[in-house]
C-alpha cells in the first residue's frame, strides 16, 4: 500500500512542477503561449510537443538558442527530464 502512496504522490509532485515552471513560462510567452518572449523567441503555442522538449532539453544543455540562450539556460538548469516533458504536455494538452 505503501508503494501506491509514493507512486501517487511522486505524480501528484510532477504536476505541481509543471504548474509552478508553467506560470514562470507564462510571464514571458503569454498566458497561452501566444506571445514572443521579449520579441525575440518562437511562439510556444505553435510548437510541437516533441518541438517543445528538444528546445528546453537544448537550453539545459546550452546546445540549443539564439539571443535569448543564456536567460533560458538560467530557467531550466534545475529542471529534470520528467520535469520538462511534463511542462510540454501541460503546454500542449
Amino acid at each position: 500500500m505503501s508503494k501506491i502512496w509514493t507512486v501517487l504522490a511522486g505524480i501528484s509532485l510532477i504536476g505541481t512542477v509543471a504548474s509552478a515552471n508553467i506560470a514562470l513560462c507564462q510571464g514571458c510567452h503569454g498566458k497561452n503561449f501566444e506571445k514572443k518572449a521579449m520579441g525575440k523567441s518562437k511562439v510556444v503555442k505553435d510548437m510541437s510537443k516533441k518541438e517543445i522538449i528538444a528546445a528546453l532539453q537544448g537550453y539545459k544543455a546550452g546546445t540549443y538558442g539564439g539571443v535569448m540562450k543564456r536567460t533560458m539556460e538560467g530557467q531550466v538548469k534545475k529542471l529534470s527530464k520528467k520535469d520538462i516533458e511534463a511542462i510540454a504536455s501541460k503546454i500542449k494538452k
